[in-house]
């Protein structure tokens, strides 16, 4: 029998149900000076290879989620990432970041006091984020999101949909662009038993935004594009602040199980921009599965690439670890999706 081609170690988190698979190492380096030049080089190759292997059936799934951990851009930063999905390589990841900083400072290479928090800098395609993880007596406790800033693109855009009529929309970026709209303007509810026609909709969302000029980032082309579309509605909140659920549909109609973690930056700048969310109060949001993450504009940015810094907080658990391997014999090679 020949020998398996590859043996990919990797270290799997959830965070708020979204799975995430970490690849600390690689079997080879991935060109590039920065993680967005890394990003491009890994569309093609072994390493686009790798995340088939990954993300499809028999050891993935079709709403699998993970990234490879490479070099920062530079000193300022622990490491870089690149996050990958069904689809292919996204240029930010919420939930991904807390589940990378949770696992960096589990596993030891980001060193943190057993009482008080940590930063953890990861360099990612849309810019430098940062995992502020909290440490209660030696254990991770919640894990904070800090987003590059994100600012609202375009309001009120009509989609034309073939099952759902005429839709209106909201753009926001966030190291991502995402299209928001309630989800009873589509006759929804965020609920799983809705989730097939979630997915349709979203889908149709994304297609009709595709030669929209707001679609097109302004200074990156490697950055533009509707990565999610995001369905809320409104929940009651006791108290000060927002509460509201949602679910993201991105990429090839991936559903986030999460309450997305750039998704939520996004919409927090919509809520800010609008007034909903007044300055200093906190969103509670809740995905599908009613899993939690909290925001709240923590900075505010001046100049060309400002916008809000939004933290969003939540946590990030193991759930196992593992090597995959490709066996030069397997027939069925790098896999599969039914879906």
């Amino acid at each position: 029998m020949k020998a398996a081609l590859w043996e990919i170690e990797t270290f799997d988190y959830h965070a708020g149900g979204e799975p995430f698979r970490i690849v600390p190492a690689l079997p080879f380096l991935i060109e590039g000076s920065t993680a967005i030049e890394r990003r491009e080089h890994a569309k093609v190759g072994d390493a686009d290879n790798i995340r088939k292997l990954l993300v499809n059936e028999p050891r993935g799934h079709a709403d699998m989620y993970g990234g490879f951990v490479v070099p920062p851009n530079d000193p300022g930063a622990h490491f870089g990432a690149l996050f990958w999905h069904r689809e292919g390589f996204s240029t930010v990841c919420g939930h991904g970041t807390m589940a990378l900083g949770t696992w960096a400072v589990r596993s030891g290479l980001v060193r943190a006091p057993d009482d008080g928090e940590t930063d953890v800098v990861i360099d990612a395609p849309s810019g430098r984020v940062t995992a502020r993880v909290r440490m209660i007596d030696g254990k991770v406790g919640d894990v904070a999101f800090h987003n590059v800033p994100s600012y609202v693109v375009d309001r009120d855009i009509e989609v034309k949909t073939a099952d759902f009529g005429r839709l209106r929309v909201d753009l926001a970026w966030s190291g991502a662009l995402y299209a928001s709209l309630p989800a009873a303007s589509a006759g929804l509810e965020v609920t799983p038993s809705n989730l097939a026609k979630v997915v349709a909709a979203g889908h149709q969302v994304a297609a009709g935004l595709v030669n929209h000029s707001a679609a097109h980032h302004p200074a990156d082309t490697r950055l533009e594009g509707v990565f999610g579309t995001i369905f809320h509605e409104p929940m009651k909140q006791k108290g000060a602040g927002l509460a509201q659920r949602n679910v993201s549909v991105f990429a090839d109609g991936q559903v986030d199980r999460s309450p997305s973690g750039s998704g939520t930056a996004a919409r927090v700048a919509l809520l800010s921009d609008s007034g909903e969310l007044a300055e200093g109060e906190v969103l509670d949001h809740y995905s599908i599965i009613d899993s939690h993450f909290t925001a709240r504009v923590v900075d505010r940015v001046t100049g060309p690439d400002g916008g809000l810094v939004v933290e969003v907080s939540g946590r990030a658990f193991p759930v196992g670890e593992g090597k995959f391997t490709l066996d030069a014999d397997d027939e069925l090679g790098l896999g599969f999706v039914l879906r």
